[in-house]
């Protein structure tokens, strides 16, 4: 094995140790009944890599049964505000929750009368958890970057805290292949919905 293998090996080994030691409490069921009784879209939000995540996540959402947009919190400030309603629930990326273009979007959607802010951070004394409705906790991370400065252990947590929720609202709901296959038409993914769903995309078709 060669040296370049062996640190790849330790990256992704750091990684996944990262994501194994989540341990998520009772603000983690409490947030997914906030967002599953969310009466309007959900609304993410992240600064960097973390709103690269928050993007990720909304997209998973919208595909998944769960009307979702990502907003950007330097944008925010700039008029994009105007897309939070007050049905809408905000679900805020931050490892640090202390990025200030993150923390000024929350404080001014709370101007728009917006529905529960759900911060997913890390550090304890993040001011993000002040802001915020709920807090889900990932826990201190430690990056694999030899500058330990580098976001990829965190942006794997964030990622897989992402996913876990999306795919638990997908379940919640009752989310069908066809339903899926609504709203992924093309593509690989597409065709594997209509392979499912018997060729057809609609009941009926």
């Amino acid at each position: 094995m060669s040296q370049w293998t062996t640190r790849a090996h330790a990256i992704l080994a750091a990684e996944a140790a990262a994501i194994a030691a989540v341990t998520l409490d009772p603000s983690f069921d409490e947030a997914i009944e906030t967002l599953f009784n969310c009466c309007g879209k959900i609304v993410t939000t992240g600064m960097g890599k973390a709103g690269l995540v928050a993007r990720k996540f909304g997209a998973t959402l919208c595909s998944t049964g769960s009307p979702a947009t990502y907003l950007h919190p330097g944008e925010a400030v700039h008029g994009d505000l105007g897309v939070i309603s007050p049905k809408d629930c905000i679900v805020a990326f931050s490892t640090s929750g202390k990025t200030r273009e993150v923390l000024d979007a929350i404080q001014l959607a709370r101007h728009l009368d917006c529905g529960p802010i759900i911060a997913i951070t890390s550090h304890p004394e993040s001011e993000l958890r002040r802001l915020s409705d709920k807090v889900i906790d990932m826990g201190i991370v430690k990056e694999p970057c030899p500058l330990e400065v580098t976001p990829t252990a965190s942006v794997a947590v964030m990622s897989a805290i992402g996913d876990a929720i999306a795919l638990i609202l997908m379940e919640r709901r009752g989310f069908s292949l066809q339903d899926y296959g609504l709203r992924h038409h093309a593509g690989y993914l597409g065709a594997k919905a209509r392979e499912g769903n018997g060729g057809r995309l609609l009941a009926g078709c």
